[in-house]
């Protein structure tokens, strides 16, 4: 599978099938592999690329585990393996690199999918909203923000490997830096020229989606999708659920 440079820093990423293409970026537990439920379900219709931000999974890590350099990564990816008329969907914190990468590479761009993140968007009415959510996050145990009770007691066994995805990163939560500096404004997300979808979850205990309605509400034309019964980590908790909604939001963006 191919490497690229970003910076001095190799980057790790996987291309799988054909068709319009949709690229994810992980959070801060994940790596490629965790989006494997994501890449058997669209790989027939669509090009799947996914990556390792530096210091997670296969990429190197360049030991100061600045966030800002994140975008860096994800523009390096769309041009090595020349993506065009691209979707990004970007996972909690992977959602910032996503959408400060479109907006760097804006031509290559169709649309930007932030699931379960606001993407970094900086502006007063929902700023504090983020950090005020953040707040009764930090009050959970850290499984507890991510997966449901009732998944981790009736698939034990992919709770446990959830867990287990994190042992291959070099990079953990807490050593990462800046992951809210330098955010977009709305006036610079509804100028970028690409879509802007929020997905996301009922359950969600980083995010409430109060939150992501005042976001979606602040961001003209963008679209969202409100998942009932899913929780931070819908992707792996439920891929059912998830899948679905990329696909909508996908062709919504494309104006499908």
């Amino acid at each position: 599978m191919p490497a690229v440079d970003s910076n001095g820093t190799s980057i790790y990423y996987e291309v799988h099938g054909s068709g319009s293409p949709i690229l994810f970026v992980h959070g801060s537990g994940g790596h490629h592999a965790g989006w494997w439920q994501q890449v058997a379900a669209l790989r027939d219709e669509h090009t799947v690329v996914t990556l390792d931000l530096r210091g997670f999974g296969n990429s190197d890590a360049d030991e100061t585990y600045d966030s800002r350099s994140f975008p860096d990564d994800v523009v390096a990816v769309i041009e090595d393996a020349d993506l065009r008329d691209a979707v990004l969907l970007g996972q909690s914190i992977g959602a910032a690199a996503a959408l400060k990468a479109a907006l760097r590479v804006p031509e290559r761009i169709r649309g930007v999918i932030l699931a379960h993140s606001l993407g970094g968007i900086d502006d007063p009415e929902i700023t504090p909203l983020v950090k005020a959510d953040r707040a009764e996050a930090e009050k959970l145990p850290v499984i507890d923000r991510l997966l449901t009770r009732e998944f981790r007691e009736n698939e034990a066994a992919k709770a446990f490997l959830f867990t287990q995805m994190g042992t291959f990163n070099k990079a953990r939560m807490q050593d990462l830096r800046n992951l809210s500096s330098d955010g977009p404004s709305v006036a610079d997300v509804t100028a970028a020229g690409f879509g802007i979808a929020f997905l996301a979850a009922e359950k969600d205990a980083v995010l409430s989606p109060a939150t992501v309605v005042k976001a979606h509400e602040l961001v003209a034309g963008s679209l969202l999708e409100i998942v009932p019964g899913a929780p931070h980590a819908m992707y792996w908790e439920r891929p059912d659920l998830f899948n679905a909604s990329v696909k909508k939001l996908v062709a919504e963006l494309r104006g499908n």
